[in-house]
């Protein structure tokens, strides 16, 4: 329909080369639809003419940049390009281009009542990742306005162990922490962007009141470093260097001076990177630092992690006095930390411990434990 509209007479579907289910899905519709004599040569028996044709990608992050997938399209590295000129006056190979996800085309082409679903603003229903401290994991259609708190509790059967609901990172990388006081948030568009998150393609993971927000924000930088294209400077570097600071803060090396540091880090980077990639790469980190203030100044001043997920500032003890001299500890210990003799109560040299915790899960009395 969108072709026909802009009297466009090819088309393209991007995608991973790492999902060959969905590609040989998507070979098997196309083909279908060639057979029907919806795509092809004169369709529906009018002078229209129009195909689509599979590229596969090779898993870049930045391509998911409208300018950076066109360039892959053409066989080029995937880096954005400089706009204007906008894709839809000069797109791939120069001519007018429109570039949607295909749920969206899928979306459009429903009747009124799609559009009597979800939210003034967000029309419709959407198709949520769900996973992380979550009982029932896998893909949930939920109507647009749907609160956080239904999707966890009702639709999720809750936090497994009878933990407690710490955050829930929507818009994967890109996205934003969304803490407890947000529960009754309506997933939509704007209720999302207002509370400093956003939708992306639907990736929800669920976190209980064990993970460290310092060292998640580390590990969704670390993914973003890795992902840049490189083409500009305040992703190139930027992202580098707020990373280095939440190394430091996470080893229990950082400073309250750090914590202002990342800030203006972001701010700069959110306004200067060329493309969606680098603007969007510190959201992580500011909704963390909006919400989980706390947790990085004690990180900078205390040298604590309440949530002991940061090795360096933990501690691991074993009670002696309830020590039944095993040794199963020390059999499982990677650099020989745990002193002490056969049928002897045990004890950690801290000096020598890396904090792995293989003596926590080996110990089958439980009396091993990380302050």
């Amino acid at each position: 329909i969108a072709a026909y509209c802009i009297g466009a007479n090819k088309g393209y579907i991007y995608v991973r080369a790492e999902y060959p289910i969905a590609v040989k899905r998507l070979e098997i519709a196309i083909k279908q639809a060639r057979d029907y004599g919806i795509l092809g040569k004169h369709i529906f028996d009018t002078d229209f003419d129009f195909d689509i044709e599979i590229r596969l990608g090779a898993g870049a992050f930045v391509c998911g940049e409208e300018t950076a997938l066109l360039e892959s399209i053409e066989g080029k590295r995937g880096q954005p390009r400089v706009k204007p000129p906008y894709p839809a006056n000069s797109g791939l190979w120069g001519k007018p281009t429109l570039i949607n996800n295909v749920e969206t085309y899928a979306n459009i082409a429903q009747s009124t009542w799609y559009s009597s679903i979800g939210t003034e603003q967000s029309k419709g229903t959407k198709v949520f990742a769900l996973g992380g401290n979550v009982n029932n994991i896998g893909l949930v259609e939920v109507p647009m306005g749907t609160t956080l708190r239904e999707i966890v509790y009702d639709i999720g059967g809750g936090i497994p162990n009878g933990r407690d609901f710490k955050a829930a990172q929507t818009g994967g990388p890109s996205g934003g922490c969304i803490p407890k006081e947000h529960l009754d948030t309506p997933i939509d568009y704007e209720s999302l962007k207002e509370i400093g998150s956003m939708m992306g393609s639907g990736g929800l993971i669920v976190m209980d009141d064990t993970k460290c927000m310092v060292s998640l924000a580390k590990f969704y930088l670390e993914f973003t470093v890795s992902e840049s294209c490189g083409k500009c400077t305040p992703c190139r570097i930027g992202t580098k260097r707020m990373h280095e600071i939440l190394e430091k803060l996470c080893e229990g090396k950082g400073s309250e001076l750090d914590i202002y540091k990342l800030e203006k880090l972001a701010t700069n980077i959110q306004k200067s990177s060329i493309c969606g990639l680098g603007q969007s790469a510190p959201n992580p980190v500011i909704s963390t630092l909006k919400y989980f203030r706390e947790e990085f100044k004690e990180h900078a001043i205390d040298k604590n992690c309440r949530a002991l997920e940061c090795k360096a500032m933990s501690k691991i003890t074993i009670h002696e006095e309830k020590c039944k001299g095993c040794g199963l500890c020390q059999k499982s210990c990677p650099v020989t930390a745990i002193e002490g003799e056969a049928r002897e109560k045990r004890v950690i040299n801290q000096e020598k411990c890396i904090k792995c915790g293989q003596c926590i899960k080996a110990c089958h009395f439980k009396v091993i434990e990380r302050k």
